[in-house]
């Protein structure tokens, strides 16, 4: 009877998933959860990647049976002016802002390694 009344506790161990800051940027990243942890292998969305900056806020899920293997899961949104439906894609100084009604763009815009200036004077000449 103690043996069914001990598998009904629940377990109080480690939260499945905490919000921690990178130490180490990267991929793999090293994230302070109270204690340093490092080689956590960092995942995004399929056909996105990312690498996390010291300092950066993320979340980080311990995978496996016992937590052994955690990652880095992403990083709390910032943005607030987005309405639903849009998408922002920042990195440093540069942006892509996928709007309702419009596609915005800032930063300097490269097409095959030229600068888009450069790039139409080179079809113009042409």
């Amino acid at each position: 009877m103690w043996t069914s009344e001990r598998s009904r506790r629940l377990n109080a161990g480690e939260p499945g998933a905490e919000l921690g800051v990178v130490t180490l940027g990267g991929d793999p990243a090293g994230v302070s959860l109270g204690g340093e942890r490092r080689w956590l292998t960092v995942y995004s969305p399929g056909g996105y990647s990312w690498r996390p900056a010291a300092g950066e806020r993320v979340l980080v899920l311990k995978a496996g049976a016992e937590g052994e293997s955690p990652c880095v899961l992403g990083e709390p949104q910032r943005d607030q002016s987005l309405r639903p439906g849009e998408v922002r894609l920042t990195g440093g100084g540069s942006s892509i802002h996928l709007g309702q009604d419009r596609l915005s763009l800032s930063g300097d815009l490269y097409i095959n390694g030229q600068r888009l200036e450069d790039y139409v004077r080179k079809l113009m000449g042409a």
